[in-house]
Order: structure tokens, then sequence, then C-alpha cells
């Protein structure tokens, strides 16, 4: 495992901690409430993008720049800070002190508008943006012109088998506790979303139902010319038989058209299927619920009631709202896809929400 150190001074600024993916999340703006955080306590993630002040207009920059940040459609303004901050954990955090002077924020806590806004306790050098105003997912974004990474004497914890993922099944519920629809998931299917657009290239998609379709035909609908499906877009990914729950292509035979696969948790990498299946990654604790999720039945069993069955006591929360995906990270994830400058994939880009949701 690795600890972030000040570059100036060398003050230890972490705990020990481990690499993951950058969430699907990281992006989203939800509410106005307090967020969880975006990366667990002993892990870290790191942006490839430039992140934070100083921000641009679009019109500033010209198409060469743009394209070399690999942005392909116009965004309002554009970050100029650094690439490569790293996430961490509040709480893991060390050495450091909060600039009283950098406090900007909305109404709950620190939005981080105006720059780096934590120091090093030791040297005084600004080392990191805590960000954990209302709607925005809590993180302490470490510069990374001002820290280094050091190596420790912790073992790092193994990359994961696609295997082992599969046999865990780690997943996060489709609801969250006070019968929302859980704002990771919405986050993860807009990303996911983005790819798929693509991979459908202007065409009708048949989905593999259940859950799947309850998720992802809503923005569809919207998104993609209605008629006859002619692309099929199926579950494929470890632990499953076959290419998916929804079998074959079209066709009836081979591989589905477009592959919908998990994103590696820690890697960020998505499965790779044998076929010539179009990719599409998503989310791997949200693939995991989509995959292997089972519909519990309702009617108890004589002699007691099975492990299986749907319990009373307390039930597991359900909501009664149509799913709508994040319009946000759908619009940040396409923009980053040299396809958007398709005129047709640019009409969807340009006549999407810039918040909110894909309705």
């Amino acid at each position: 495992m690795v600890v972030f150190a000040c570059a100036r001074c060398d003050a230890v600024l972490t705990v020990p901690v481990s690499r993951v993916a950058l969430p699907a999340h990281t992006h989203q703006h939800y509410g106005h409430e307090l967020m969880p955080l975006l990366v667990e306590p002993g892990t870290y993630a790191v942006n490839p993008e430039h992140f934070g002040a100083p921000w641009r207009r679009w019109a500033e920059f010209s198409e060469e720049e743009t394209g070399a940040r690999g942005v392909f459609a116009p965004e309002f303004s554009l970050p100029c800070g650094t690439p490569g901050a790293v996430a961490v954990a509040p709480g893991d955090t060390r050495g450091t002190v909060l600039i009283p002077e950098r406090s900007e924020g909305y109404c709950l806590g620190l939005s981080g508008g105006d720059g780096p806004n934590v120091a090093c306790a030791r040297c005084g050098q600004e080392v990191a943006t805590r960000i954990d105003d209302c709607g925005y997912w809590q993180a302490v974004w470490l510069v990374p012109d001002a820290v280094r990474r050091l190596d420790v004497d912790v073992p790092e914890p193994p990359v994961a088998s696609w295997e082992e993922l599969a046999r865990e099944r780690r997943s996060t519920p489709p609801v969250d506790p006070a019968g929302h629809w859980d704002a990771r998931w919405q986050a993860a299917v807009g990303m996911a979303l983005a790819h798929l657009v693509v991979a459908a290239d202007g065409r009708p998609v048949a989905l593999p139902g259940g859950l799947v379709t309850a998720v992802f035909r809503p923005a569809l609908d919207v998104l993609l010319p209605q008629g006859p499906p002619e692309r099929e877009v199926a579950l494929v990914g470890p632990g499953l038989s076959g290419v998916g729950r929804s079998g074959a292509g079209l066709s009836g035979v081979g591989e589905p058209d477009i592959a919908l696969v998990p994103r590696h948790p820690q890697t960020g990498e998505p499965w790779q299927p044998a076929g010539g299946s179009a990719v599409v990654p998503l989310e791997a604790d949200v693939w995991m619920h989509l995959a292997f999720h089972q519909t519990h039945p309702l009617p108890p069993a004589t002699g007691g009631v099975p492990l299986d069955v749907l319990r009373d006591d307390p039930l597991p929360p359900h909501t009664n709202h149509l799913f709508w995906a994040d319009a946000r990270v759908f619009r940040h994830t396409l923009a980053r896809l040299p396809a958007v400058r398709r005129p047709w994939l640019r009409k969807i880009y340009d006549s999407a929400p810039r918040g909110g949701w894909l309705r």
C-alpha cells in the first residue's frame, strides 16, 4: 500500500491506502443533502482529467486543445487544475489543516470552488481540496504537484480475479433504505447509457427484461428511435453461462450485438467477452445485482419460510417511481467519447439535460 506525503516537507498526509477505480458517480451532483463518501476508507482513486480551479469557458479553447484533453463536445467551462488529482476519504487524511479564507460553499459545507482549501500542517503548503457540500460526494482531493506517493510496508490487497468477484457477488441494492432509487445506480446507468447509445448506432435495441429493462428503458425511449428492435443487449460476464441471460442475438444464434459487462472495481477495466459484441461497461456492484439478484417468490411455503422467500419483517425497500438515469453523468461521459462528433450523437448530446435526469 502507499501513503501520500507533502512534496515540500515530506510530512505524511494520509493513512496507508490502496488504489481503486474512479467511481462512476465522481461527477454526480445529487440534490441538496449531505452525501456519503466518494471512496471507501483505506482506498484512493485517481482522476486522469484536469481538476479544479482555475476554470475557462469553452469558447476560450481551440478544438485541438479540447481534443487533446479528450473532450469532444462543448461544455460550459473546463477545469484547468493539474490532471491526476487523488481522491481519499476525509477520515484518512493526517497532518492537514483547513484554510479558512478558502471556505467557499453553498449551504452545508465546502465546494472547493475557489481552489485548494487544505494545507500541510507542518509547512503550510496547499495540498488538497476538501469537498463535502450538499449534493457532492465527500472526498479530499490531493493536488498532484503538492504531494508524492510513498510505498509503505503494508500488504497491498491483491487484485481480485473475475472468478472471485463472481463468487462474492458483492452488489449495491437499487433502492436505498428511504425507498428512493440509489444515487449510485442512477450515475452508473447514466455512464453506461453513453456507451450504449454509441453501440446502438442510432437503432432501436432489445433489452433482456426484468430490472435491466426497468433502469435502461425509460432513458432509451428518449434517446433512441422507436420501432422494432434491431440490436440486442445482453448481460455478459463472469459467472453467467453462455452469452448472458437473454441468450443469443436477435438472429437466435451467436453473441448478442451489445454486451453489458462489469467494470472491475479495482482496475476499472471492463470484462472482455470472447465474441465480437460491442462492449458497454457498467459498475461491477450494479452489474452483479442485475446478473445474480433473484426475484423472491411472494407466497410462503408450508412447513416454515425458506430463506429465499420474501419476508415481511422488514420488507426490502421498494419504490413506485420510474427509474431516471443521471443526465449530468451521461453528458460528461458522452462528451469524452470521440463518437459524439457524429451528427446524430451530437444531437442527442445537445438535447440532453445539463443536470437532473434523462427523461
